[in-house]
């Protein structure tokens, strides 16, 4: 087994697979031992180092997610015998690892060793040290720690290694340069003093390698920039060595000539892609950002659409299908976030499917036709390309069942659960595929679905009406998120909960309506946080819509609501509400079909219920006929979120004012 710190935190079984570590805050616990370079941390130190605000229980978590790393990196450890890799010492734990097995020990190694090589002569330079640097500058996949951006303790240790690798990548060009290379540095040695400008030896490095090219007057105005930079910036002179460069490149020095005997040089200088994020790589940190929620969600999702355009731009279609794919996170909610974004993943994937054509290997296929199905949210496309991305559900699933590959079908089952609401009435049926969800968990070990299978069998349980139910869900989810770090669960449990008490509030001995309306508005602030613009915009006054409806009063006129896409079917009420029934009876002949998506039973019984009060019978059979297969279900409870009550309620009296009975 090895451990990669260089890039996003990763363990790897010794043939190459990615083990599972779990969620953010389990990387967070190894990474810290890796840090400490087999020296014990004190728990008091690792609870310090993960939390800002330790929580109440946070030496119980701590043991916990000790508990589950140990299980990931020692699966065959008999039950009761001491762990061998991450092992309790004294007051705290200790990570007993072979200098080799870690990508960052390896690059310290390797660096050490170069700086123990002789400096002259130039000969001397041994080609296994050399190579030896090399390689470890190639094992770097990106920003050390990459996927715990804000911890203070990763932030100096990113520093510090940082630092580090611009010493090994100056060494080893001067190594190379001594041992005859030049024109081959070049490229490297400029973006190295371009990214690091205030090191002189980077400029010098780039002038020698430029003199050696046979670009004299390159090599000096070079050195000019760099004195100009110095000066101009900081006020500082050039160092002797850069003052002393400029005079021999000047005299035409015999000590910037090449040895007689070059030794040939291959490669580069800062490793295959300079030591930067490929797209591959920035797509598995996308994706282990996206995990963890909030502010890295929304830089997730920039930094996957970075990475599929780059790799579209190789012009390799295995390659693009792979980047396009990786991003296998779960997704629970029906609108998109950002529907360009949404919007040019799936032109890619399609572009891609083309590409590879009828024979593309079948896991690539599924992945792409599932990328289609999961993106293209309802909400603002047209029926054909919905259609196609239904077609693109049942295809990747039916595929994926084909191949029995588990987590080919959770992210296949994904895009099933959310084509889903393309009518009303289908809880049942996305209920079965949350059971699904949770079944291949259980089985093989996919936590990130595993929750999703619980938030979906809450959202139907919820819309059944069956909050016993959805509460046991809830709990499930909160389980698995404690342990997997899912800081969106409780965001969405805690307004499931509120949504029961919207619902208990209209009955005897419930709680008041204010103060559901409040704990709606808390519920909303934590949501706020959560990197969820589809989810979070227009959903309070909704809630807060339903509310009032619950108890019979009606619709919000606070003009500071902003009711965002949903504005359409809450107008006639807002405007009934300010008693200006003719907008009203404008607004609601404009009101368009709602879309296939969380909200549609709820948005539907907001036209029948204008149409009752409006007495229109028009739009009063329209909202019947699409609720009839709902009359069972509560409307908007679909979202586990909030509630306007039964749909039947407004079904019955659509109905009645469609029949000029009421």
């Amino acid at each position: 087994m090895r451990i990669d710190v260089l890039g996003a935190v990763r363990a790897l079984r010794e043939d190459g697979g990615v083990l599972n570590l779990g969620g953010p805050r389990h990387r967070e616990v190894l990474a810290r031992l890796v840090a400490a370079e087999g020296r014990m941390v004190t728990t008091d130190a690792l609870v310090g180092d993960l939390w800002t605000e330790p929580p109440a229980r946070a030496v119980g978590a701590l043991r916990t997610f000790v508990a589950a790393l140990r299980r990931t990196l020692e699966p065959d450890r008999a039950p009761r015998t001491p762990a061998r890799l991450l092992v309790t010492e004294g007051p705290g734990y200790a990570l007993r690892l072979p200098r080799a097995a870690v990508d960052a020990y390896r690059f310290e190694d390797a660096l050490a060793a170069a700086r123990r090589s002789p400096g002259a002569p130039a000969a001397a330079h041994s080609p296994d040290v050399v190579d030896a640097l090399g390689d470890a500058l190639a094992a770097w996949r990106g920003v050390p720690y990459a996927d715990l951006p804000d911890a203070a303790w990763a932030q100096r240790e990113r520093t510090r290694l940082e630092e580090l690798r611009s010493q090994a990548v100056e060494l080893r060009a001067g190594m190379l340069l001594d041992s005859g290379a030049g024109a081959e540095l070049v490229a490297d040695l400029a973006a190295h003093a371009g990214e690091h400008p205030w090191r002189e030896d980077a400029w010098a490095l780039l002038a020698r390698a430029l003199y050696r090219d046979g670009r004299p007057a390159d090599a000096l105005a070079t050195l000019r920039r760099a004195r100009t930079l110095l000066v101009d910036r900081l006020g500082l002179d050039p160092g002797p060595a850069l003052r002393q460069l400029e005079q021999d490149v000047l005299n035409r020095s015999a000590s910037l000539e090449p040895p007689r005997a070059p030794a040939p040089y291959a490669g580069s200088l800062l490793g295959p892609a300079g030591a930067r994020l490929g797209p591959r790589t920035t797509v598995d940190l996308a994706r282990t950002l996206a995990l963890a929620g909030g502010d890295a969600l929304v830089l997730s999702r920039r930094d996957r659409l970075a990475a599929v355009e780059a790799a579209e731009r190789t012009g390799d279609a295995v390659l693009t299908a792979r980047v396009i794919g990786a991003y296998d996170v779960p997704a629970i909610w029906s609108r998109a976030d950002d529907d360009v974004q949404a919007g040019a993943v799936v032109a890619a994937a399609a572009r891609t499917l083309t590409a590879l054509g009828p024979d593309a290997p079948a896991e690539l296929r599924v992945r792409l036709l599932a990328t289609i199905a999961v993106e293209s949210r309802p909400a603002g496309l047209a029926e054909p390309v919905l259609e196609r991305a239904r077609t693109a559900a049942r295809e990747a699933e039916a595929l994926a069942r084909r191949l029995d590959d588990p987590a080919l079908l959770a992210f296949a089952l994904n895009g099933v659960f959310l084509q889903s609401f393309a009518r009303s009435g289908l809880a049942p049926r996305r209920d079965a595929i949350g059971a699904e969800l949770v079944a291949l968990d259980a089985r093989h070990g996919l936590p990130a679905h595993g929750i999703l299978g619980r938030l979906v069998r809450l959202q139907s349980a919820s819309a059944l009406g069956d909050l016993d139910a959805a509460e046991a869900h809830a709990r499930a989810a909160e389980r698995l998120a404690a342990v997997h770090e899912s800081r969106l669960v409780p965001v969405l449990t805690g307004w499931f909960r509120t949504r029961v008490a919207a619902a208990r509030s209209a009955g005897p001995g419930g709680p008041s309506a204010a103060s559901v309306a409040a704990a709606y508005r808390e519920a909303d602030d934590a949501l706020a946080a959560a990197g969820m613009p589809g989810l979070h915009r227009g959903l309070l006054p909704l809630a807060l819509l339903g509310l009032r409806l619950l108890h019979g009063r009606p619709a919000p006129v606070d003009s500071a609501l902003d009711w965002g896409p949903y504005r359409p079917w809450a107008a006639p009420l807002v405007l009934l509400a300010r008693q200006r029934t003719e907008e009203a009876r404008a607004a609601l002949a404009a009101t368009p079909e709602p879309p296939g998506d969380h909200l549609r039973e709820a948005l539907w019984c907001l036209t029948a219920h204008a149409a009752v009060l409006l007495g229109e019978p028009a739009p009063a059979a329209r909202a019947a006929a699409a609720l009839r297969e709902a009359r069972d279900e509560h409307a908007g409870a679909a979202t586990g979120m909030l509630t306007l009550g039964p749909v039947r309620r407004y079904l019955t009296a659509a109905e009645a004012c469609a029949a000029g009975t009421r």
